[in-house]
């Protein structure tokens, strides 16, 4: 099953319109007129620099810490986030002859996942995580300002 495609909307004055042409057409291509009553969510999405931060960040580990070569900076990241159990889902089930076994899934960093705020704060736990497991003598401050060293390269 497909997410379902989001379309670009701004507020107006008491009302919410399409923000582009894209969108206009797009409403206009799914036979929506003028008084129809829709369902929506509404949310904000992130600022896309975030995006490209994480993923320099996720390029950070891989090109600088030892076990990550070879990765992608995503599976990079989905690695940091489930040893530092960062929003991570949490399953739990019996292993034939071994006992009970937790699994940690990372759940999706992506726009739709989760708000800025949210976001942010993953953000800091993983640059936290690199600092505890992977390079005690830096701060997480440091490792955040070499990710985005790597964005503008």
């Amino acid at each position: 099953m497909s997410k379902p495609e989001k379309l670009m909307m701004k507020i107006d004055r008491g009302c919410i319109v399409p923000a582009d042409e894209y969108t206009k057409n797009k409403l206009k291509a799914r036979n929506y007129s003028i008084g129809d009553v829709v369902s929506v969510q509404i949310s904000k999405p992130r600022n896309p620099k975030f995006h490209r931060l994480v993923h320099g960040l996720g390029t950070l580990v891989v090109e600088n810490i030892e076990g990550f070569e070879g990765m992608d900076s995503h599976k990079a990241l989905k690695r940091l986030q489930r040893e530092g159990l960062i929003e991570c889902d949490e399953m739990t089930f019996k292993v034939a002859g071994f006992g009970m076994v937790t699994q940690y899934t990372p759940r999706s960093l992506s726009f739709e996942s989760m708000s800025e705020e949210v976001f942010s704060e993953v953000y800091k736990q993983i640059c936290g995580v690199i600092v505890k497991l992977y390079w005690p003598k830096e701060t997480s401050e440091r490792v955040a300002q070499m990710a985005e060293m790597m964005v503008s390269q």
